[in-house]
């Protein structure tokens, strides 16, 4: 298929990034390089001092804009892009990931299919330390309900550049919250639960980097995290009352486990102090435990509803 420059675009990819030349160069040409043709591909800067933006103006494509501006963060930047769009669909690349070549061809296959789909999700390899995990999920519709079930217990794959949906959708619920550093792509798809249900596909259409300087790659910060989270869900403690304590213990105890005993400790207190928490030991062992069986006897739900999961 030959690129049409002059044809109007069909679908946006956003890219957020900030001082990662080299990787999302990477990125952009993993885009450019797609079977389909007919995008726009909108590259927010968040004020990179590293030359992105030199490195980016010698691409000579018109389909690749540059967005340079010092934003409040990556979301206020995915944000920015979604607001640039000029298409109905909008799906996402983070600078250190990386599309297979048939990404768009495929997304937009899905929904020119099925007109009253409005978020995708797509599954992925992961790549970290040299090692690559298949993170698969159901080729299956989530109804709003079973969506959050999913995203509340952990049970389906997700990541930032996983999404798609559609742009009038994203606008809807206020698109990304700049407020939330980690684990931001899942209190966005908890938000959509409250008026949509997602499909899940299980074709593997992007790879995954996981840079060192990631946020959600670190240890340190995940409880403080998790509060956020239930800061802007409460709703999920009163329907879901084993679960937040079961989220918390199972990352204490994996501290424990690896001789990270700073690290358990610092998390336990740092949920003691949280007014979004503060669950005591008797409160996160008892949650460990319910938890761990209601997130096990839904995950069988989902494997009887939607058969297992693709090797």
């Amino acid at each position: 298929m030959s690129r049409k420059a002059d044809a109007a675009p069909l679908i946006t990819v956003v890219t957020p990034t900030h001082n990662r030349r080299d990787k999302v160069l990477r990125a952009v040409e993993s885009v450019l390089s797609q079977s389909a043709t007919r995008f726009e591909h909108i590259v927010v800067d968040d004020g990179s001092t590293d030359g992105t933006e030199a490195a980016l103006a010698r691409i000579n494509d018109p389909r690749l804009i540059y967005v340079g501006a010092k934003w409040r963060g990556a979301n206020a930047a995915r944000n920015a892009g979604i607001e640039r769009a000029r298409t109905p669909i909008v799906t996402f690349l983070d600078s250190d990931d990386v599309y297979l070549p048939d990404r768009i061809e495929r997304t937009l296959a899905r929904f020119d299919q099925n007109p009253a789909l409005e978020v995708l999700i797509s599954s992925f390899v992961s790549l970290k330390g040299g090692r690559a995990s298949n993170c698969i999920n159901h080729d299956a519709f989530l109804p709003p309900k079973m969506l959050e079930r999913a995203l509340v217990a952990q049970t389906i794959f997700i990541a930032g550049s996983a999404i798609t949906a559609r742009r009038d959708a994203l606008l809807a619920i206020g698109g990304y919250d700049s407020d939330v550093a980690r684990m931001q792509d899942r209190e966005l798809l908890l938000r959509f639960a409250r008026r949509h249900g997602a499909h899940l596909s299980e074709h593997v259409d992007w790879t995954k980097y996981n840079s060192e300087n990631s946020i959600s790659g670190r240890r340190d910060g995940y409880v403080a995290a998790y509060a956020n989270l239930m800061c802007k869900h409460p709703h999920i403690a009163h329907a879901y009352p084993d679960i937040p304590p079961y989220m918390i213990a199972r990352q204490i105890i994996a501290d424990i486990i690896k001789g990270r005993l700073p690290q358990a400790f610092a998390g336990y207190m740092a949920n003691r102090s949280s007014k979004d928490l503060g669950y005591s030991l008797p409160e996160l062992l008892r949650g460990y435990v319910c938890g761990r069986r209601w997130r096990r006897n839904f995950s069988e739900e989902l494997r009887a509803r939607f058969g297992a999961r693709p090797a």
